[in-house]
């Protein structure tokens, strides 16, 4: 996240980064532990967007998002509504389409609720919904009709390349980066 950040910043796109609570406990104890429950993750995100909102910046174009389970949390955010009205869209870097190995369970329901522009950036190897996976999935093509899907071929969930692949995994980061700053530039 934190060179992902960096690319974003090239592109001209200010970010703050802030951690669900499950990850700062694991950060003080070392200990792995699974993140907190749906509430209280979104009950966070609203504390991060209202922290922006009420600072020097808070009356600027705003797009929340975030990576795979930060992303997903991003868009039940715009699916649920109650933000404040600068927020004009969301960013997802490696949207966990479903778990890895179980394309049976698709975490795209809410879809079909969003209130404001969605972008994915999704690597084509990504375990969390591969290109083939998302394009055959009828339900997922039929929902997304507020969402917008970018492919950056040959990456992983993590946007690494494979090995024969010319990109490095800089500049993957930097195709992600520059996408994202084209879909908010364009919403601005």
């Amino acid at each position: 996240m934190e060179r992902l950040a960096k690319s974003l910043s090239l592109q001209g796109v200010t970010t703050l980064r802030f951690e669900f609570p499950y990850m700062v406990k694991r950060r003080q104890d070392g200990r792995k532990r699974p993140p907190d429950r749906q509430p209280a993750l979104l009950e966070c995100f609203r504390q991060a967007i209202a922290d922006v909102a009420a600072g020097p910046d808070g009356g600027c174009p705003l797009f929340i998002g975030g990576k795979s389970m930060g992303g997903r949390m991003a868009s039940h955010m715009i699916a649920q509504g109650g933000f404040p009205p600068g927020i004009r869209g969301a960013v997802c870097f490696g949207y966990p389409f479903h778990p890895p190995g179980k394309p049976d369970r698709w975490r795209i329901n809410h879809f079909q609720d969003l209130k404001r522009p969605l972008q994915i950036i999704q690597g084509t190897r990504d375990p969390f919904g591969r290109r083939h996976e998302v394009e055959e999935e009828e339900r997922g093509l039929a929902a997304m009709e507020n969402v917008r899907l970018s492919w950056l071929e040959g990456g992983d969930h993590d946007y690494r390349p494979l090995a024969r692949q010319q990109e490095s995994h800089d500049e993957m980061l930097r195709q992600a980066a520059g996408r994202a700053a084209a879909f908010m530039h364009c919403l601005k």
